[in-house]
């Protein structure tokens, strides 16, 4: 009898306990830990060492040592491979992880200021007018379905790229009187009209009633270029039409060498601006492949110099990415990439890809003074922390210009079609 109380007493005793110790924190930073976790060959992830709480490897030292110094357990990555931790309490299970250690990836960091052009995938439709007919005013566009950011990709079953293109169809189908077969792509999907051109009595010619537009440009920073593929990745954001609000669909665009030649600064309720111009020649350096949330990505015909970081660089995974100061590169007049203080206030250790994962307030007094904050052309801006490329400045927060977000290199990386998870034997083959 004596011994069963005694069980029930020190079960319950152990049970208390464990319930007092699995709500500390340091308990708690545990649990938190992600379940898989990504590594480069070097890198090291700590946690803080409890008592009773011990790490152990599935294949110690193969791809991954686990060790023990004054308050913190360290997770290491030696080789690129895979491998499994097991954090014990008191030996009993409370967390798995599982460990991929990948090649150490390297990329040159931007900065530079570029120039944006970008050829629309056919016509975009970005408004309606009036024509002013014998019988009234109308929109024959309008009247046909055809609706702003709707993108016509072929009129009569021919390719459309430029609006060259449309106006001698028009014009033909009018005095022929005639409907036009219109295919127009919206969003995702496709869809077919037809449209009848009406024939505007105050000019005598015949008119769609669209205003439509085949290209955009401006400016804005590079964030990366690959040393080995010439791949590069910039602005950390999407372009959008500035009528429609919509992000342009890109058919293809290139790249220009920029000249800062001064700044509008930004102020509470009011974003700043980067005043630039092509350079005089417009030399073409490199394409655009693809518009995205994360910005635009193609390849370099031409090598960018950068006086600051000249040599690649590692970059930081979302995970790695810390609290506190950092640095970012960006031009702010004539051609000159230089570095300005930052603080990343707060990170997302994210686990797909987002936008937002981190906000970044400048701290920098020289770049205050100059711009008042982050302005627009300062997209793309490459952070940099603790000698790693870790993402890029992407939005300005319009009531407080001094602060705004960045994107992870990570997920620019992504969307630039380079793996920087591929394993070895990949690689080889």
């Amino acid at each position: 009898m004596k011994f069963e109380l005694l069980r029930k007493i020190l079960g319950g005793f152990l049970l208390v306990s464990l319930c007092i110790f699995s709500f500390s924190i340091p308990f708690q930073d545990y649990l938190s830990i992600p379940t898989h976790v990504t590594l480069f060959e070097g890198d090291q992830l700590s946690f803080p060492k409890t008592a009773k709480v011990s790490a152990k490897v599935r294949h110690d030292g193969e791809s991954v040592n686990v060790f023990s110094e004054k308050k913190l357990l360290t997770v290491k990555g030696n080789t690129t491979g895979e491998d499994e931790i097991f954090f014990e309490f008191a030996g009993i299970p409370i967390k798995k992880v599982d460990i991929n250690v990948i090649k150490d990836f390297k990329v040159i960091p931007g900065g530079h200021s570029i120039g944006v052009k970008l050829n629309t995938l056919g016509v975009l439709v970005v408004g309606h007018h009036l024509v002013e007919t014998k019988s009234g005013k109308v929109s024959p566009g309008e009247r046909a379905g055809i609706k702003v950011g709707d993108i016509i990709t072929e009129i009569n079953d021919e390719k459309i790229e430029t609006m060259s293109d449309v106006a001698p169809m028009v014009k033909k189908a009018g005095e022929e009187g005639k409907s036009l077969k219109i295919t127009i792509q919206r969003e995702q999907e496709i869809i077919k009209t037809s449209l009848n051109p009406e024939k505007d009595q105050s000019e005598q010619s015949y008119k769609l009633g669209l205003y439509i537009r085949d290209s955009a440009a401006g400016i804005g920073t590079m964030t990366f270029i690959d040393p080995k593929t010439k791949k590069y990745g910039a602005l950390g954001h999407v372009i959008s039409d500035m009528d429609t609000k919509k992000a342009i669909v890109v058919d293809d665009g290139q790249i220009l060498k920029s000249t800062v030649t001064s700044i509008e600064k930004g102020s509470d309720g009011k974003p700043g601006e980067k005043l630039a111009r092509f350079s005089s020649d417009h030399e073409v350096i490199g394409d655009i492949k693809r518009n995205s949330p994360f910005g635009i990505f193609g390849t370099l015909d031409k090598t960018l110099s950068n006086e600051k970081y000249d040599k690649p660089m590692p970059i930081a995974l979302s995970n790695q990415v810390k609290e506190g100061p950092a640095k970012i590169l960006t031009v702010v007049e004539g051609n000159k990439v230089e570095e300005y203080d930052i603080e990343i206030v707060n990170t997302i250790p994210q686990k797909f890809p987002a936008t937002k994962g981190m906000i970044i307030k400048i701290t920098d007094p020289k770049l205050l003074k100059k711009t008042g904050g982050i302005v627009q052309g300062m997209s793309g801006s490459p952070i940099i922390q603790k000698g790693k490329l870790v993402g890029a400045v992407t939005h300005v927060f319009v009531n407080d210009p001094t602060s705004g977000y960045g994107v992870h290199i990570e997920w620019m990386l992504r969307e630039a079609g380079i793996n920087i998870y591929k394993k070895q034997h990949e690689k080889a083959s």
